[in-house]
């Protein structure tokens, strides 16, 4: 959520920075402003696209050192004024921010009663306001930031600029990212790399409580305390070109394309045809550390924690290790139990996921082994788990996770595997994984072939007010994700049940109105999932299937049938299917499909 970009160097910024904050985007926003500096701040504003911004700029909106937001509205409604960056009364500071201030009612008082006026109902100008009242009394304004935030309660990424030092800009750190990028006499921080790979692939991560120095020449980088430490640059993977369509209409659809591609390269590498093990050296565990757990404890929110359930069958099946998982953003405020015995995984596509990161924190506090699974080196769980797998699926723009959910779930398949084959996992069984691994991207082809079909029948079911998913054990968390999917790009109220929890109360809801997605996968649960269809049926409900073979014709009005892997893997194909569903259905309804209302694509507060 929120976007900042900043930029000090020889060239004009405000370019840089509305480049900057479309490639920002895909991360959820209401408003947008940019900051240059020449003689005085230049401010610009608006409620809306980046693209309203960018022709509110006038031609003479000349600097070489600025910087720009996107803004998620937490406190007060979108709006030009409610819009970053905020200055100061005497416009000498100006600040963007992301993140919640949460003592800033109290702060807002203060101010008022010694006689400042503010102009906007957002949290953010308390910092600026703040920061003005002591950068005369500091001798750098590194120092006037630092001893502004001691005031702040909550999480931040900040970047702030001094009308009066026009060569430096300083930015800091608290629960929410901050990148800083390396250029030639250039330097430029963002809350996202996508923001700064078409100038750089050479980056810094700031930590927890630090705060850097930005000129032309390159950065310092200190602690809170201001001690200065010593940073690393760390050269990304992608570039710019990832984070284009690629001649696709929406990124969602690119990015559902894209899966054979990110799956093998998730496995690359990590498949050994010899023992029929999982290479996972990023673990930091040698076999008996691994023999040692006892439990698996997965945590994620929204479709990270569906792949998560998707994970923790794998690992009962596979591993035959008790595992369960549940939502990260509830986990740490139940007072959890850490248990010695138990690993931790902590799932987060971003790696900024401010619950899940919270959680692990609370976990690590309490002593508990946690490792991560992650699609962003250097992002902050990356940094706080003990070990992990990195999920090298690609950049992932649109809101909506696709790639990086069956890249997350071919992880869990490894890890499952990797576990197994310390513990009873048979060699032939271990060979029989690997081999359905491999057939994987293959199979996926065959059923993005079926997107014309696919579109067709979304175009049949997309004006239902709401649709039941169903599915059982390994079909549930499928079913799961796939109304997820549904709701949040097509806004059709979809709802997810097990399918033997039908009969136990949402079987009330089932008539012509309300179709159902029946997950119904070959295993050994198909006559009881057969007998589901023919209760909805029965009751006048409208079936569409998505399975391995075509039912009799009385128990579905449609079906998708997709190729058949291992049982255990099955549930990775069968959400494909459900992707373009959702993206179709968005599509007939002509929803924003890549920025859904409401949601954003890194949640970095609570």
């Amino acid at each position: 959520m929120c976007g900042i970009v900043a930029y000090v160097g020889p060239k004009d910024a405000a370019p840089i920075l509305l480049e900057g904050l479309q490639r920002l985007e895909y991360r959820g926003y209401d408003s947008a402003g940019v900051v240059v500096s020449n003689r005085g701040l230049k401010l610009r504003k608006v409620k809306g696209r980046v693209a309203d911004l960018a022709k509110a700029v006038p031609a003479k909106f000349k600097g070489t050192l600025g910087i720009g937001h996107t803004r998620w509205a937490t406190h007060g409604v979108p709006s030009d004024e409610n819009a970053h960056p905020h200055l100061s009364t005497d416009e000498r500071i100006a600040v963007v921010h992301n993140g919640i201030i949460e003592n800033a009612d109290e702060l807002r008082a203060k101010l008022v009663a010694e006689g400042v006026e503010f102009v906007s109902e957002t949290d953010t100008e308390v910092l600026a306001h703040l920061i003005a009242r002591t950068v005369a009394e500091t001798e750098t304004l590194e120092e006037a930031v630092r001893k502004a935030l001691k005031s702040i309660v909550g999480t931040y990424g900040i970047a702030v600029v001094d009308s009066e030092r026009p060569k430096e800009i300083v930015v800091a750190r608290n629960g929410s990212p901050i990148v800083l990028g390396l250029g030639e006499k250039e330097m430029f921080a963002a809350s996202d790399v996508s923001a700064l790979v078409r100038y750089t692939r050479q980056v810094v991560h700031l930590e927890d409580g630090e705060l850097a120095v930005l000129t032309a020449d390159g950065f310092h980088t200190f602690a809170s305390g201001g001690r200065e430490t010593a940073k690393e640059p760390l050269t990304v993977d992608w570039d710019a070109g990832h984070y284009d369509t690629g001649g696709y209409e929406h990124y969602l659809l690119k990015e559902i394309s894209e899966q054979p591609e990110s799956i093998a390269r998730t496995l690359r590498g990590r498949l050994d045809e010899r023992f029929h093990i999982a290479h996972l050296g990023g673990l930091n565990m040698d076999a008996r550390e691994t023999r040692s757990f006892r439990r698996v404890k997965i945590i994620g929110c929204g479709s990270a924690y569906y792949s998560g359930q998707i994970g923790a069958q794998l690992i009962e099946e596979l591993a035959r290790i008790p595992a369960d998982a549940e939502p990260a953003s509830e986990y740490r405020y139940r007072n959890p139990v850490i248990d010695p015995d138990t690993l931790y995984v902590a799932i987060s596509q971003s790696g900024e996921t401010y619950d899940t990161l919270a959680a692990v924190q609370e976990i690590k506090r309490k002593g508990g082994r946690v490792i991560g699974i992650v699609n962003a080196v250097g992002s902050a769980i990356a940094r706080e788990v003990d070990g992990g797998i990195y999920l090298h699926a690609g950049p992932e723009v649109s809101v909506a996770s696709t790639k990086a959910f069956t890249s997350t779930a071919i992880a869990f398949a490894l890890l499952a595997l990797h576990f197994g084959r310390v513990h009873d996992l048979s060699p032939s069984d271990g060979r029989r994984i690997v081999e359905g691994l491999r057939k994987l991207p293959d199979q996926i082809e065959q059923i993005l072939k079926q997107g014309e079909r696919i579109a067709e029948l979304a175009k049949k079911y997309a004006d239902h007010p709401s649709m039941m998913f169903v599915g059982r054990v390994r079909g549930y968390p499928v079913a799961r994700e796939g109304a997820q999917k549904l709701k949040e790009i097509s806004y059709v109220h979809a709802e997810a049940y097990p399918a033997s929890e039908l009969k136990h109360g949402p079987l009330a809801l089932i008539g012509p109105d309300m179709p159902t997605v029946a997950i119904v996968p070959d295993d050994e649960l198909l006559d009881k999932n057969l007998t589901t269809l023919g209760e909805i049926r029965a009751r006048g409900g409208r079936v569409l299937m998505v399975g391995h073979r075509q039912p009799d014709a009385k128990l579905a009005d449609d079906v998708i049938v997709i190729p058949k892997n291992e049982i255990e893997l099955d549930p990775i194909l069968l959400t494909i299917p459900l992707q373009l569903l959702a993206y179709h259905a968005a599509v007939a309804l002509e929803r924003d499909v890549d920025k859904p209302r409401n949601l954003a694509k890194s949640v970095t507060v609570e």
